[in-house]
């Protein structure tokens, strides 16, 4: 959405012309401004999307009793949670320029949810405010070099005018020296499995080509125990991809488990590629995208050679799988189903929906479809606790609007599968007034990117490359109510008479899928042999469990 005002109110946006009026008639709310001051967090000029924070005192300062265990209740940041969408309240206003030292005035009623803070109930609130540097906080919540200001009680309503300064920059960390802030057993896991992980980075033709400047595709490459460059073995390759939010730095740990995994024999010895995904406009998932660039040639055709030249991988399709969760679980269905022949199978868990007739549980093909609301008027939920719903469709599109137009995960989809609009900006698959939807776009989406339309449609042609090749994994429980989507895959797919396995995992969640017994890990353990059986059918090798291992599985 744009935001348009006039003259006079863009000078008091950036404080030229004093505090602004709190007088209003007594039918209509004053509005609620804050000033922020651009403090010591930076000696330079800058920009980017200032994001002011409010919750009830009491509530931030009862969850950090919680946390602490009664021992304090000291709140030392104040954030949204798309999981408790509407206990904090979130403002925002973009800035082009702001000189050190300067003061901006934001309107806390002008871009706002859950409400403008006018309407805010009476009380204490404790506030803090953030600049946004990167446009990258609907992705990434605070990252570095995103500027702070301490944590401040208000009282709502106030006559005067509340005054915040942004007094410190988020550092960068080393993600290899946070992985290593644990006992010291994680630690010397963690000395290992760096010795045998290698950055990618890799400037790709096509994406450069596609958006006239250098795109480097981002990863780590990890090797296993005993890795020689100059012998003669070859090793399958696993293509792993995260869920939203994932990227280089928080795949350090997924890493280090599977690392470790390997060398207890947990897990047989495979090369392992964790691909970044992550973009400026949220995640790619290796499509080729009108919006995105070519993301899934560039993978096939550019870095998987690239990198069969420069590692010891198995390079035939058997010795080739993918694996991924959620947006990532989606990513390597996709890629599965798009590109056969060059993957030997995917293993995708609570993937995103491969059937828009069920998109966390709303069917887009539906005359007068809405993703807010159900024809009845009722509000389509998309964040539960198994039967608890935690936060609405249309709770999580307006959050993520206020926070960002892009990066989000909702923006995130019309970047990958909408068609490109006239302004350059791939074109809204809903309102995020309304929430209708548009029945052109989402006819683009079912040609372009349904899965299961595509496997309909195509299947003659897919079936003997694709046949035996999908493996999929999900919680009947799932926190996004993916389940449903994979139930229809599942369908279309029997009906085909096709080879596929499917497993509905029940009371699990999105977030504890990958658990069997007292294992965290234990799918991702059990899904790496299926990985090489197929690779190395003949392989003595079986997977090393231990007897309380064995005894939580039973």
């Amino acid at each position: 959405m744009h935001f348009r005002c006039h003259v006079v109110a863009a000078l008091l946006c950036v404080g030229l012309l004093g505090s602004p009026a709190q007088a209003r008639s007594d039918s209509v709310p004053a509005h609620r401004f804050f000033h922020v001051s651009l403090g010591a967090a930076s000696t330079q000029p800058t920009s980017g999307r200032l994001l002011l924070f409010a919750i009830p005192a009491s509530t931030a300062e009862a969850q950090a009793r919680k946390a602490s265990d009664g021992k304090s209740d000291k709140v030392e940041a104040v954030d949204a949670n798309p999981f408790r969408a509407t206990e904090t309240a979130v403002a925002a206003r973009e800035v082009s320029y702001w000189a050190p030292g300067q003061v901006i005035d934001v309107d806390a009623d002008r871009r706002a949810f859950p409400t403008g803070y006018s309407q805010l109930p009476p009380g204490d609130y404790l506030v803090q405010a953030v600049l946004d540097v990167n446009h990258n906080y609907n992705y990434t919540g605070r990252s570095a070099g995103d500027l702070v200001s301490a944590v401040v009680r208000v009282h709502l309503p106030t006559a005067s005018i509340p005054t915040l300064t942004l007094s410190k920059a988020i550092p960068t960390r080393d993600p290899w020296a946070v992985a290593a802030s644990a006992p010291d057993a994680w630690r010397y896991a963690v000395t290992l499995a760096r010795k045998h992980a290698s950055l990618v980075h890799f400037v790709s033709p096509s994406l450069s080509a596609f958006w006239g400047r250098p795109i480097t595709m981002r990863g780590r490459v990890l090797t296993p125990p005993g890795y020689d460059a100059k012998a003669a073995t070859r090793y399958p390759t696993v293509y792993y991809t995260q869920g939203f939010g994932g990227n280089n730095d928080r795949v350090i740990t997924t890493l280090v488990k599977v690392y470790r995994a390997m060398v207890n024999g947990q897990m047989p010895p495979m090369i392992w590629v964790f691909l970044d995904e992550s973009s400026p406009t949220g995640t790619h998932e290796f499509a080729d995208s009108v919006n995105n660039g070519p993301w899934g040639h560039a993978l096939t055709t550019e870095l998987i050679p690239h990198l069969e030249s420069h590692y010891r991988m198995d390079g035939r399709s058997t010795g080739r799988f993918l694996n991924g969760h959620s947006s990532g679980g989606w990513a390597t269905l996709w890629l599965q189903t798009r590109y056969p022949t060059i993957f030997g199978g995917t293993w995708s868990t609570s993937p995103d929906p491969s059937d828009f007739h069920d998109f966390t549980g709303i069917d887009l093909y539906a005359p007068d479809a809405n993703v807010y609301h159900r024809p009845d008027g009722s509000a389509y939920p998309l964040v539960r606790d198994h039967a608890k719903v935690l936060g609405t469709f249309e709770q999580f599109a307006k959050l993520e609007r206020v926070l960002g137009p892009y990066g989000g995960q909702l923006a995130s989809f019309d970047w990958v599968f909408s068609p490109r609009g006239k302004d350059g900006r791939p074109e809204a698959m809903f309102n995020r007034d309304t929430g209708a939807v548009d029945p052109a776009v989402v006819h683009y989406w079912r040609d372009h990117y349904d899965i299961v339309w595509r496997l309909q449609h195509h299947w003659p042609q897919l079936k003997a490359d694709l046949n035996g090749k999908i493996h999929l994994y999900v919680g009947t429980a799932d926190t996004f109510y993916l389940n449903g989507s994979a139930r229809k895959l599942k369908a279309v797919l029997d009906g085909l008479h096709a080879k596929a396995s499917f497993h509905f995992l029940p009371n699990r969640t999105h977030f504890d899928v990958y658990r069997i017994g007292k294992d965290r890990d234990g799918l991702l353990k059990q899904i790496s042999w299926q990985m090489y059986a197929i690779a190395r059918p003949d392989s003595p090798l079986k997977p090393v469990v231990s007897p309380a291992a064995r005894a939580a599985v039973k």
